[in-house]
């Protein structure tokens, strides 16, 4: 069973005007555990990142979908609430919160193609918040990763990204995760936590 982990790795970054600078960066990425998450993260950027880098922080992250629209390169988090439907005739409406990543151009743009990509959903729902979200980049599930660094497999059954095929967006799902249509999740309520997005930290030399 995979889920999402944010993990904040510490490395020296060479700027654009050439300078060297000790920075922290969160990245989001699909694992089964918190020490697959370390792993994985360093076989995904150590093609990525020249030097050393560490490992400061990883936390499960909780997030129903991601919609990767290639053209848009910032991520911004979605929030939204919706009522469902209690059980037996007395039963009171629950309000369910669920949070999804989209690539955007800004918070209008990050709207619009939440609304797009949400277009077949049979809820009616609210977006009460729309912020910038400060992951990287996103590593979804890759099988070959996974055979390379000795983890068993998941079913193949269990597709990790499908193409969607109306709106021209990817959509990353974890397998094992919460991939249900949002109006199934009815008992889960959960905040996407930037946990990096307010902390400061002073630069090392």
């Amino acid at each position: 069973m995979n889920n999402w982990f944010t993990v904040k790795v510490k490395y020296t970054k060479q700027l654009e005007n050439g300078t060297f600078k000790r920075v922290s960066e969160p990245y989001l990425l699909a694992a089964m555990t918190f020490t697959d998450a370390e792993t994985r993260i360093y076989e995904e950027l150590g093609q990525i990142i020249r030097g050393e880098f560490n490992v400061v922080g990883i936390s499960r992250t909780e997030v129903h979908d991601i919609f990767h629209y290639e053209e848009c390169d910032t991520w911004y988090k979605c929030k939204i609430t919706f009522d469902s439907e209690g059980d037996g005739e007395d039963a009171k409406k629950k309000k369910v919160s669920q949070n999804f990543l989209v690539t955007a151009f800004s918070v209008k743009d990050a709207f619009e193609k939440l609304k797009e990509s949400l277009s077949t959903l049979m809820v009616d729902y609210v977006v009460p918040s729309i912020t910038v979200s400060p992951i990287i980049e996103i590593f979804p599930y890759r099988e070959e990763l996974d055979k390379e660094i000795s983890r068993r497999p998941l079913e193949e059954s269990d597709n990790f990204e499908d193409e969607a095929s109306n709106n021209g967006s990817n959509v990353f799902s974890a397998p094992g995760s919460d991939v249900e249509d949002i109006y199934d999740d009815e008992d889960i309520k959960s905040d996407l936590e930037d946990n990096y997005s307010e902390e400061k930290e002073e630069d090392e030399n």
